[in-house]
């Protein structure tokens, strides 16, 4: 799980906004673009080439 003080800092490679975490920790989120970024071992991947695209369905899900 990453630290609070970790999650305030970071932001989305694609447009410089906030992160959600979620997934049980396992991603950060951003809802402004759609855009899943995973998490390995702890690190967070903050690529976009690397990022997953996030349909409707889950975009509600991850937002409610």
């Amino acid at each position: 799980m990453l630290d609070d003080t970790l999650l305030n800092i970071l932001v989305c490679p694609g447009d410089r906004g906030p992160l959600l975490l979620v997934n049980e920790g396992r991603e950060l989120y951003n809802p402004r673009l759609r855009r899943a970024y995973r998490i390995d071992d702890g690190i967070p991947v903050l690529l976009v080439d690397e990022a997953r695209d996030v349909d409707d369905e889950e975009h509600a899900r991850l937002t409610a």
